[in-house]
């Protein structure tokens, strides 16, 4: 490879007009296949002495491993907002810069949401079930009735970028939106939206819930049998955030139970393994951790992480670093 350009090493393949960029600005072995684990995507650094290596939640830095990071390793560019699988602290305490993907998800993920929505509300995961195995008969017109999402109110649990466009394409549906968040936010984010300050005083007034807010130890399990008992009987639940929010073992009593009429997940607690009983259950809809996956989300995602690359190479601040 050429000393002239920056040497780069990422863990999956990227969308096309990522991988043309970094062909024609960056030093870099071919795209794997399959996405590389830790240890293959170090080994792979250390091998093409990269100085930058792109990765995602296949290839995990934490613990133990970030003292394996190959020395000419300045920069971990994650293509991804979330930080679940890097120790940003103990990575930066190696002097090694460290850069996330911001902002260009926010859109496709609300989107997502308001598909886990409907998907929950209309009883999709049912109807298509019935389709695949030949239809075959009429329904009545009492028989697996769903929920008409307009003139309910939708609660957002976690209003950030995300949780605001939620917020925006909700009120096209004519939905009374609350949300709960640590602070109120200025009126012009709200976009109608009315905030709530106690969780518990929120739940029993929605009859649709969403969370919009990462994972942590402080938020892990959060949503467990007193969260959902709160909610009216018969609400819908969706979860496009993260699964360690959620106490797997309330929700599917809630959902086996009635209390939740149904749910919406792109995300569970043990990917891509999730656990089986989630998946039996016909009022689930689920789809596999997918909120970034159109091609022009997951492109700009690629092109914000090269473009935090090529600022490290140029001695420039990083577009948008991460900080311990």
């Amino acid at each position: 490879m050429s000393s002239s350009r920056t040497r780069i090493v990422r863990s999956v393949r990227l969308p096309e007009a990522v991988e043309a960029r970094i062909a024609q600005e960056f030093d870099a072995p071919p795209p794997p296949q399959t996405p590389l684990d830790t240890a293959a995507l170090f080994k792979l650094a250390a091998e093409t002495q990269a100085e930058a290596m792109l990765v995602t939640h296949h290839a995990a830095i934490k613990g133990d491993a970030v003292a394996k990071i190959p020395a000419s390793v300045r920069l971990v560019a994650t293509v991804s907002v979330g930080l679940d699988h890097l120790d940003v602290k103990a990575i930066r305490a190696r002097g090694i810069a460290v850069s996330n993907t911001p902002d260009v998800l926010t859109e496709c993920n609300a989107d997502l949401a308001l598909l886990l929505i409907l998907a929950a509300a209309r009883r999709a995961a049912e109807f298509t079930a019935l389709v695949r195995k030949g239809w075959g008969r009429d329904l009545a017109m009492d028989e697996m009735l769903g929920m008409r999402i307009s003139g309910k109110t939708l609660g957002i649990v976690g209003m950030g970028r995300i949780g605001q466009a939620v917020a925006r394409r909700a009120r096209g549906f004519g939905m009374t939106v609350l949300y709960n968040n640590r602070r109120r936010l200025a009126p012009e984010l709200e976009h109608g939206a009315t905030w709530v300050e106690n969780l518990e005083d929120m739940l029993p007034r929605c009859q649709i819930i969403t969370l919009h807010l990462p994972g942590s130890d402080e938020t892990d399990g959060m949503v467990d049998q007193a969260f959902l008992s709160r909610l009216p009987k018969g609400a819908i639940f969706v979860n496009a955030a993260r699964g360690r929010l959620v106490n797997e073992d309330a929700l599917i009593e809630a959902l086996q139970s009635g209390q939740l009429a149904g749910a919406g997940l792109d995300v569970c607690r043990n990917e891509p393994h999730p656990d089986p009983r989630l998946l039996e259950l016909p009022n689930l809809f689920m789809m596999p951790h997918v909120g970034s996956a159109t091609v022009e989300t997951r492109t700009e995602m690629g092109m914000l992480a090269l473009d935090n690359v090529a600022a490290m190479a140029a001695g420039k601040p990083l577009v948008s670093p991460v900080e311990a």
